[in-house]
C-alpha cells in the first residue's frame, strides 16, 4: 500500500484496532506515524521494543504497605491517562519477553491492571526480509493488529519533501529525475551502503550541518568532502550520480523564485524557452493548489504571465480557476481576468473557461 492511502486508511479506523505496518528499512515508517499524529492531533509516544528488557514495559518492582508490586513506567502512564498515538517500533527484533509484554498491551489494551485511554491508538512498526535479524512474530500476535505491507511510490517521497522546507530542492530534483537512486531495490551485498529514503534525509541535515547546500554548489565543482559525505549515506553509485548531477545542473527554477524574489529572478526567467516557461506554470498551478498566496505573492505570479503569451496566459489562468483555492483564485482574477477577457474576445482561437 502507497503511504498516501496507508495515512487515510489508519486515520479512520477505529482507535481500539491496532496497526502493524511491514517493510523494507529506511522507508520512513516512524515519520509516517509521526504525519499521522499530526493529522489526528496526538502526541507520539515513540518506543523501541529491540532496545528494552521486559522492565522497561512492566515496570520495577516496589514495596508498598507490605506488598510487592510493579511501578507503571511512565510513558505507559501517559497513554493510559490521555490519549496518544502509543508507537512500539521493532516489535519482531524484541526479545520473547518483551513480546509477551507488548502481547497483553495489544490483546488487551492494558497491562497489569492499567488501561490505556479509549482515544489512544496503538501502532508499530516492522523490517521484513532476509536481510534482517528478527524473531518470529507468532500468529496469535499477528492477528490482533490491522496489517499492511508498506509500498512506498516516489510520489509519496516527492509529496513530503516538496512539503517540508528543509529538504534542498536540488535533491528533490535529483529524485524526480532519477527515482532509481531514492531506494535500492533488489539483492543487496553484506556490508555495502545502499540508498533509501531516510538515508537521503540524513544526508539531506549533513549537508545543511555542513553547510554544503546543493543548490549554491549547481553548476561548478563540488567542495571538499561533498562526495565522501554522500557515500556514507547513500552509498557509491547513487554518490556519483548525485555529484555529476549537481556539478552538470542547469539551473532549474522553482515557483518559489517566481513568488518570492521575483524582482531578482525576473531578467533571467523571461530568457528562459517556452517548455521551461510552462514548466514553471505548473509548478506555479502544484504551489496555488496546496499554499494560501499573499498580495506580493499573486501580484509576482501574474507579473511572470503578462510576459507570456495570450495562450499561455489563458492557460495558466484557466488552470487556477480549477485549483478551488478561492482566496488565491479571487486575487488572480483580479489582476488577470480583464486581460483573459481581451485575449479572449480577440482570438476565438483560444479555448478558454470561465468558473
Amino acid at each position: 500500500m502507497e503511504i498516501k492511502t496507508f495515512v487515510q486508511v489508519v486515520s479512520n479506523l477505529p482507535p481500539e484496532i491496532s496497526v502493524l505496518a511491514r517493510g523494507a528499512t529506511g522507508v520512513g515508517k516512524s515519520q509516517i506515524f509521526k504525519q499521522i499524529g499530526a493529522k489526528l492531533g496526538l502526541p507520539v509516544i515513540d518506543r523501541r521494543l529491540s532496545q528494552m528488557t521486559e522492565g522497561d514495559i512492566i515496570g520495577l518492582p516496589e514495596l508498598k504497605d507490605g506488598i510487592t508490586r510493579f511501578a507503571p513506567v511512565d510513558w505507559f502512564v501517559r497513554a493510559c491517562n490521555e490519549p496518544v498515538i502509543l508507537f512500539l517500533d521493532e516489535i519482531n527484533r524484541a526479545s520473547v519477553e518483551v513480546q509477551q509484554c507488548a502481547f497483553q498491551i495489544v490483546l488487551d489494551r492494558e497491562l497489569n491492571g492499567m488501561k490505556l485511554h479509549p482515544e489512544t491508538r496503538l501502532y508499530s512498526a516492522v523490517n521484513e526480509g532476509t536481510h534482517y535479524q528478527v524473531n518470529d512474530m507468532g500468529p496469535a500476535l499477528t492477528r490482533r493488529f490491522w496489517v499492511v505491507d508498506l509500498e512506498p511510490t516516489t510520489e509519496d517521497w516527492l509529496y513530503w519533501a516538496e512539503n517540508n522546507s528543509d529538504i534542498d530542492p536540488l535533491v528533490i530534483e535529483f529524485i524526480r529525475q532519477q527515482p532509481a537512486h531514492l531506494r535500492h531495490k533488489g539483492e543487496m551485498e553484506p556490508g555495502k551502503v545502499y540508498p533509501n529514503p531516510a538515508s537521503w534525509d540524513r544526508l539531506n541535515y549533513s549537508f545543511k550541518y555542513a553547510n554544503m547546500s546543493p543548490t549554491k554548489c549547481c553548476g561548478k565543482e563540488t567542495p571538499a568532502g561533498f562526495y565522501a559525505l554522500m557515500t556514507g549515506f547513500i552509498g557509491v553509485e547513487a554518490a556519483i550520480s548525485f555529484n555529476d548531477f549537481v556539478v552538470n545542473y542547469d539551473k532549474q527554477y522553482s515557483a518559489e523564485d517566481i513568488l518570492n524574489d521575483w524582482s531578482d529572478n525576473e531578467k533571467a526567467i523571461l530568457q528562459l524557452t517556452n517548455d521551461k516557461h510552462n514548466d514553471l506554470i505548473v509548478k506555479l498551478v502544484n504551489h496555488c493548489k496546496i499554499k494560501d498566496w499573499t498580495v506580493t505573492q499573486t501580484s509576482n505570479a501574474c507579473s511572470f504571465i503578462n510576459n507570456l503569451s495570450g495562450e499561455m496566459i489563458v492557460s495558466f489562468f484557466n488552470e487556477i480557476m480549477d485549483t478551488e483555492q478561492l482566496d488565491n483564485i479571487r486575487k488572480v482574477h483580479k489582476l488577470l481576468g480583464k486581460k483573459v477577457v481581451d485575449i479572449v474576445n480577440a482570438s476565438e482561437k483560444v479555448d478558454w473557461k470561465t468558473k
